[in-house]
């Protein structure tokens, strides 16, 4: 039975809460759907292998509960702070019954990269998805009281990290490959407030629609997933308790969105259903134009 998106999942306004960077799920009020119980697979990635950076939590935890249900193997890469939660993406991993590896890492240094991209070819004999999901965010209220530092570390994971992982699996992925990257509805509307996260994502953008033209020769496809203002731990982590209480109220659905919703546009982008499809960047935001 169908309903209505617009009060489908909570809506604003939350109650005010905060942490450290990059925020944890389970404190979050309310708890954010990553498909732990919702999401239903069909057989739609049988016999596929994907790696997902940033699969511990948000988007990628999603992104890795469908690609297992939908029957894939799945490795995640993830900060070895939140081994935690990587433990328990594995187990809903593993009750899918496909295979889990875990890759405690950082990105954000080409030899990582390197590294985790062989272990899961090893482990798995193949890589036929890449998702590069993994993101580090900081508020840039102006240029005078952004950090050198921030600025650095947001491009050295969002930016630099994706041109490694990217460069590193072409070598492994074969004919028909899919590479997935997460970008934002900020790549085009980026927000003053957030111009530095924003620059990342646009230079995501563009990555993405070059490479798809660089990698068609060799058979993979490229493409991007803008999600909007998403539930995730990244909102009490990089935002102020005001803007936490009222987040995605301005959208037409007057809500944010749940993990969960963001999932099925990889799952399209990494079966064989979008052969055709290479060099899109796909909006996932609730209404919002986004042009």
């Amino acid at each position: 039975m169908s309903r209505d998106p617009t009060t489908l999942y909570p809506r604003p306004p939350f109650e005010p809460q905060q942490q450290s960077f990059p925020g944890k799920t389970a404190p979050m009020d309310p708890k954010p759907d990553h498909g732990e119980e919702s999401y239903r697979g069909s057989g739609r990635l049988a016999g596929k292998a994907a790696l997902i950076t940033g699969g511990d939590s948000g988007i990628g935890r999603a992104v890795a509960i469908a690609f297992a249900r939908e029957g894939a193997d799945v490795a995640i890469a993830y900060l070895s702070a939140e081994e935690a939660e990587a433990r328990e993406v594995e187990a809903l991993i593993t009750q899918a019954g496909v295979r889990a590896l875990l890759l405690p890492t950082d990105i954000s240094k080409s030899a990582e990269a390197r590294a985790i991209v062989a272990k899961t070819t090893e482990f798995f004999g193949k890589i036929n998805v890449l998702v590069n999901n993994a993101a580090f965010q900081v508020p840039t209220p102006s240029l005078e009281e952004t950090k050198d530092e921030d600025w650095e570390a947001m491009f050295a994971t969002n930016v630099h990290g994706t041109f490694y992982m990217t460069k590193a699996v072409v070598g492994v992925m074969k004919l028909g490959g899919s590479i997935i990257n997460t970008a934002s509805v900020n790549t085009k509307n980026p927000p003053p407030s957030l111009f530095g996260y924003s620059a990342t994502k646009g230079a995501i953008g563009n990555m993405t629609v070059a490479f798809a033209q660089l990698l068609a020769e060799k058979g993979l496809r490229v493409n991007a997933v803008l999600p909007g203002p998403i539930w995730t731990p990244f909102i009490p982590s990089g935002m102020e308790g005001d803007a936490v209480k009222t987040f995605g109220s301005k959208t037409p659905f007057g809500r944010p969105g749940q993990p969960v919703e963001v999932a099925p546009p990889y799952v399209m982008l990494a079966s064989d259903e979008s052969s055709y499809i290479s060099g899109a960047l796909i909006t996932v935001a609730g209404g919002m134009p986004i042009f």
